[in-house]
């Protein structure tokens, strides 16, 4: 008869060894299941950043529809993607003034629209305690005339929170460290000459 029984000292430590592989495969999964729960965080947060920047964009541009007679006052920043709107600092475009299009009230519209379209990219509109939280993160707008084409360019700018390939669109240039972190959309519009 053969014995199928291991002696004591044979088996000692056999269960403890199982134990151990056990926890270090669970703690694989776990530290994997970590990493993933960061990543849809970072992708949940670029998402909530890419519509706001969109509502921001969409919401300039029906304004500027709205207000053709106008539009001119609403092209305040250059080629090279200053000044613009939003984060009030060096390239911030300050005081908004329009003349020589439209009229007294058509002018102060654009200027209030500019004025707001500024204070919504700051995310005054939404506070926790003191910080504004309303918005894209560090949002900037900008919008330049193109007189060759007729065309007005909006763009809108933020932060983003991982590398990805930098944008060839001018708005916040060199604002958000590495280029590959510097997020932007935009879109271009040309106003219709109506009779």
């Amino acid at each position: 008869m053969v014995e199928t029984r291991c002696r004591r000292r044979a088996c000692a430590g056999f269960t403890m060894i199982e134990v151990l592989v056990t926890l270090f495969v669970i703690a694989l999964g776990l530290l994997g299941l970590a990493t993933l729960q960061s990543r849809i965080h970072q992708a949940e947060l670029e998402a909530y950043n890419r519509a706001q920047a969109l509502l921001l964009l969409d919401a300039i541009v029906n304004r500027i529809n709205v207000n053709r007679a106008t539009a001119p006052c609403y092209a305040i920043t250059t080629n090279v993607g200053t000044p613009y709107l939003g984060v009030p600092d060096a390239g911030h475009a300050g005081a908004i003034t329009c003349s020589g299009y439209g009229d007294a009230n058509t002018q102060q519209l654009a200027v209030n629209d500019l004025d707001e379209w500024d204070r919504v990219s700051q995310g005054t509109t939404e506070l926790v305690g003191a910080t504004a939280v309303g918005t894209a993160l560090g949002a900037r707008g900008c919008i330049s005339f193109d007189p060759a084409t007729s065309t007005y360019t909006v763009v809108v700018a933020w932060q983003g929170i991982s590398d990805t390939s930098a944008p060839s669109v001018s708005c916040g240039n060199n604002l958000y460290g590495a280029e590959t972190r510097r997020r932007v959309v935009w879109t271009t519009l040309r106003i219709a000459t109506l009779l």
